[in-house]
């Protein structure tokens, strides 16, 4: 058996060729659990169906928690569409890999953030993989990064109940603190919702609460609410499920421009309505997962 420190990434160790698979295997176990352990709470981001806006509540949930003082992670677990990135305003960074495994790119001070994008020859790339090399990846995203000590780990997931999902909540079962499912307000984005909830349950993670987004418009002229995609239907669904409602966030148009350039929105507008919402549901999300940090 080759002399092996768990801590070092078998790609930069020196006795690399001298281990098995098996020691290979379980030198990354050892890592992965090594890492896990430095982090505090870690929770997923998840939805039934893409389009709802589920990586943006991931990016402002860290960015909350990193304006007030936490260390916070961000592992953009969509493997086949990495948008974590972009929404911070990073276009394709380098990464560095060292003797305690790949370092990941410093957002803030205070935000630590791995992506597959940073992978990719370019941001065309695409993914073309099967099930067991992505859940190998994530896995090594986990095990492999050098995370540190963390307050809070967000994992972004891709819409749907396949995969990656799976794959972290796997990964993380000893860990992990919770989901937060994200909806719109429309009978067929709350039909999936459902199932991100169920698909909670069976693997045994605690579902945090439901988050209703794009929850109404309020007119910039006028002042009148608008309800563009129907209003109450993360509420009605919390309550026929007997879970939390964390709260809505209503359509802005600045959330889409901080999504296509960043920074995020509650560090670039945190003055709005939508900011406050999404800084009042990073505050309950903490609190159901322990309190400071």
């Amino acid at each position: 058996m080759a002399e092996c420190k768990p801590e070092k990434s078998c790609s930069t160790c020196e006795s690399k060729e001298r281990c098995s698979d098996e020691e290979k295997r379980r030198h990354q176990e050892e890592r992965l659990k090594n890492r896990l352990e430095r982090i505090k709470h870690s929770l997923m981001v998840i939805s039934g169906k893409g389009g709802v806006g589920k990586t943006t509540v991931a990016v402002n949930l860290a960015a909350c928690w990193a304006r007030e003082g936490f260390k916070v992670g961000i592992l953009d677990a969509d493997i086949h569409g990495p948008n974590v990135p972009k929404m911070f305003g990073l276009n394709w960074r380098p990464v560095v890999a060292g003797d305690d495994g790949i370092d990941p790119v410093n957002v803030s001070p205070n935000i630590k953030l791995m992506s597959l994008a940073f992978l990719l020859p370019d941001s065309n790339s695409p993914v073309v993989w099967r099930g067991p090399i992505k859940h190998t990846a994530i896995r090594q995203l986990l095990s492999d990064v050098n995370w540190g000590d963390l307050d809070f780990l967000v994992v972004d997931l891709p819409p749907g109940t396949g995969d990656e999902p799976l794959s972290v909540a796997q990964l993380l079962k000893d860990r992990m603190d919770g989901s937060v499912v994200v909806t719109t307000p429309q009978e067929v984005s709350l039909l999936d919702a459902r199932k991100a909830v169920t698909f909670s349950r069976i693997l045994k993670v605690r579902v945090l609460g439901i988050v209703e987004n794009m929850s109404g418009l309020k007119c910039p002229h006028c002042g009148e609410f608008v309800p563009l995609f129907k209003t109450g239907g993360g509420e009605r669904l919390a309550r026929e499920l007997g879970v939390s409602l964390l709260g809505r966030v209503p359509i802005d148009p600045e959330i889409v421009q901080r999504g296509d350039s960043g920074p995020p929105f509650v560090l670039a507008d945190p003055e709005s309505e939508a900011a406050k919402a999404l800084m009042d549901i990073a505050r309950r999300c903490k609190e159901l997962m322990g309190g400071e940090g």
